[in-house]
């Protein structure tokens, strides 16, 4: 696909680039603060059990949480229609990335549209 041409002048400049990138920075930070806030005081637990941040990616707010062990995984994994809506708060359209351990499994990305409330989930 060929991209269309634009004159430097019409293109950002280096430093609107850089003020770009603080500001969905201290985005992403405030979001992450306020979303520790609107959990209760065992999501708040499982939360602290993992490494879990806030990314914006083309307009989409993803929160991603890199859990150390299998036992935070699996609690995280449990509560992810808890996490999802929560993050329906603060974003129409969100993620969540879950990781397991290194060399434990690939990451789980679910979209907060796709994922069934905690009473809904199908039982095996």
């Amino acid at each position: 696909m060929n991209q269309p041409y634009l004159s430097p002048d019409d293109l950002p400049s280096h430093l609107t680039i850089q003020l770009s990138e603080i500001l969905f920075r201290q985005l992403e930070e405030a979001t992450k603060q306020r979303f520790f806030l609107a959990c209760d005081k065992i999501t708040r637990i499982l939360l602290s059990s993992c490494h879990w941040y806030f990314r914006i990616n083309s307009g989409v707010l993803m929160l991603i949480m890199i859990c150390p062990d299998i036992e935070s995984y699996q609690n995280i994994m449990k509560t992810v229609p808890q996490f999802a809506d929560i993050l329906k708060r603060f974003t129409n359209r969100g993620r969540i990335t879950v990781s397991p351990p290194a060399n434990k499994g690939i990451p789980w990305v679910f979209s907060i549209d796709e994922i069934l409330p905690e009473g809904d989930a199908p039982t095996t």
